[in-house]
C-alpha cells in the first residue's frame, strides 16, 4: 500500500529519539515530504532488558498518541530493522529513511547494514554536541573528561532548537498492534518536559549539596527519558545553562553548574565509546592493566542478590532489582564493592546493571563501570576503594535509604544500621535484627579486601612487583 497524496514520501526511522521536539530527523524526513514514521522492535535488542522494553514500549505508546494528536501515527515493525525497512521502503514508495545516528557499535554496525538496504540519512545525534565533531588536536576522541569539558564548554550547540510540528499529513500505512506494557501509564515527552521544568525550577539549585544524599530526591531523574530520546539532550543542556544564569545567588549557581557538568559526563562517556568502539568491553584508557579477578561466583550471586551483609551495597541491589533504577552515588559504592572488595570482573557487573536498569545506556554504563574499576577515564584510580560503612553514614545518615530497601533492618538505631555486626548480640535480638540469621554476616573484611585489591592494582601496574 503506497502512500497517496504527495509523491514525495519519506520515513523516519525512530531509534532513541521518542519525541516531536527538538528531533532532526524528523524535521529532515518532514522537509523531503510525507512522513511515515516507523519503529522496528529488533528481538535481538529487546531481548537484552525485559524491564527496558517495557518501558520502550510504554514511550512508544506515549509517541503514538502524540502523533495521531497532529494527524499521524506510529508504524511499529517486527524484525530485523534492514529487512523491514527495504520492504516499507517498497511499500510506501519512500526515497530516503532519516534517522538519527547512534555511538554504540552494535547500533553503527545495524546503521552500515540498513544503509546497504536502504537510501540512508543520518540525521542527528542522541548526544547534544555530535560526537564527529569534537576531537583532540590529533583528531582523536577524548580519554580524560576535563580536558574535553574544557573544550565543549566553549563551544556552543550546534543550530537553534527545533520546534515540534503542529502537523503532520496522514500516511495510512498500517502498523502492527503496539504491545501492551506493565509499566504505570507514561505521557512519554510531555511527561518528561514537565520533570524537567519542575527540576530547573528548584531541586537544580540545591544539586551540588543534595545529589550523592540517599535520603532525598535530589536528583533530576531524567536518565531514562534521555536515554529513549524522549527528552532532547540539547534542550536538556541548554536548560542547564539557562538555569545557571538565572540563579539567584552563587550558591545556586553552584547547584545548577554542577548538573551540567554531570550532563557532559553522559555526552564525554557517549563519545569516548563512538570513538573508542573497543571499549565496551575492553579497557578505554591505553595500556590499563588488570588486575587478576578472583570471580567468585557464590559472592557475585550474593552481590546480585543483596546479600552482601553490607546494607548500602545491599539496599542499592535491591531496589535495582525491584524497580531497575538506583541513585548515582549507591550505584558507584555497589561497582566498588564488587570490583575491588570481591575482585570480581567489572564486565559481569556491567552486564548484570545493563540487564536490570530501566535507564541502561551502553555507553554510561559502560563507562561509569571502567571509571570505577580504573580501566577508564582515570589516571591513578587503584587505590580508589569506597568504604560502604563511610558512604552509608555520609549520604544517608540515619539509615532511612538502608531501612527502606532491607525491611530486617527497620529497628536498628542510626548509630548500627551501615555496620549492624557492631550492634551487640543482645540488642541485635531486641532489634530482631540477628546477623547472620535475620540479615546476612559480611560475606568480606572491608581493611582485608581493600588491601588484598590495591596489591592486585599494584601488581597489574608492576608485574615485577
Amino acid at each position: 500500500m503506497r502512500v497517496r497524496g504527495r509523491d514525495s514520501v519519506a520515513v523516519w526511522w525512530v531509534r532513541r529519539d521518542l519525541r516531536l521536539h527538538d528531533n532532526p530527523a524528523l524535521q529532515a524526513a518532514l522537509r523531503a515530504g510525507t512522513v511515515v514514521p516507523v519503529f522496528v522492535l529488533d528481538p535481538v535488542l529487546t531481548s537484552v532488558s525485559r524491564r527496558r522494553t517495557e518501558l520502550l514500549v510504554a514511550y512508544l505508546r506515549a509517541l503514538d498518541r502524540s502523533l495521531r494528536e497532529i494527524g499521524s501515527s506510529l508504524v511499529l515493525r517486527r524484525g530485523r530493522p534492514s529487512e523491514v525497512l527495504r520492504a516499507l521502503v517498497q511499500t510506501s514508495g519512500a526515497r530516503v529513511v532519516y534517522a538519527h545516528a547512534d555511538v554504540s557499535p552494535l547500533a553503527r554496525r545495524l546503521e552500515a547494514e540498513v544503509a546497504r538496504s536502504v537510501q540512508l540519512e543520518l540525521v542527528g545525534w542522541p548526544t547534544a554536541f555530535p560526537p564527529d565533531a569534537v576531537r583532540t588536536a590529533a583528531g582523536r576522541g577524548y580519554t580524560v573528561y576535563a580536558h574535553y569539558r574544557r573544550r565543549v564548554l566553549g563551544q556552543p550547540l550546534s543550530g537553534p532548537l527545533l520546534p515540534a510540528p503542529v502537523h503532520l499529513r496522514p500516511h495510512g500505512l498500517p502498523s502492527e498492534p503496539l504491545p501492551q506494557s506493565p509499566v504505570a501509564h507514561s505521557d512519554g515527552e510531555a511527561e518528561a518536559r514537565q520533570r524537567l521544568r519542575r527540576f530547573v525550577g528548584g531541586a537544580v539549585f540545591r544539586y551540588h549539596r543534595d545529589r550523592d544524599r540517599l535520603d532525598v530526591e535530589g536528583t533530576s531523574q531524567l536518565s531514562a527519558y534521555l536515554r529513549f530520546g524522549v527528552l532532547s539532550p540539547r534542550v536538556v543542556l541548554r536548560t542547564a545553562g539557562e538555569a545557571a544564569e538565572a540563579a539567584p545567588d552563587p550558591e545556586s549557581r553552584r547547584g545548577a553548574q554542577r548538573w551540567r557538568d554531570e550532563l557532559l559526563w553522559r555526552e564525554f562517556f557517549a563519545h569516548a565509546l563512538f570513538h573508542s568502539p573497543h571499549a565496551r568491553n575492553r579497557p578505554l584508557r591505553p595500556g590499563a592493566r588488570e588486575p587478576v579477578w578472583d570471580n567468585d561466583e557464590r559472592l557475585f550471586r550474593a552481590w546480585c542478590e543483596g546479600r552482601t551483609g553490607y546494607p548500602l551495597v545491599d539496599a542499592a541491589m535491591r531496589q535495582l532489582n525491584e524497580t531497575g533504577w538506583i541513585p548515582n552515588r549507591a550505584r558507584m559504592v555497589a561497582a566498588s564493592f564488587l570490583v575491588k572488595n570481591l575482585l570480581v570482573d567489572w564486565r559481569w557487573g556491567e552486564a548484570y546493571f545493563f540487564r536490570q536498569l530501566a535507564d541502561g545506556d551502553p555507553a554510561s554504563n559502560t563507562g561509569n563501570w571502567q571509571w570505577v574499576a580504573g580501566m577508564g577515564a582515570d589516571a591513578a584510580p587503584y587505590f580508589r576503594v569506597f568504604n560502604p560503612v563511610l558512604q552509608g553514614h555520609r549520604f544517608d545518615p540515619d539509615g532511612r535509604y538502608v531501612r527502606r530497601w532491607l525491611p530486617e533492618l527497620s529497628r536498628v538505631p542510626a548509630p548500627y544500621v551501615h555496620a549492624p555486626w557492631t550492634l551487640p548480640r543482645d540488642d541485635q535480638v531486641a532489634c530482631r535484627c540477628r546477623v547472620g540469621r535475620d540479615y546476612p554476616a559480611p560475606v568480606v573484611d572491608l581493611r582485608a579486601s581493600r588491601d588484598r585489591a590495591v596489591d592486585r592494582y599494584r601488581r597489574a601496574r608492576d608485574p615485577s612487583r
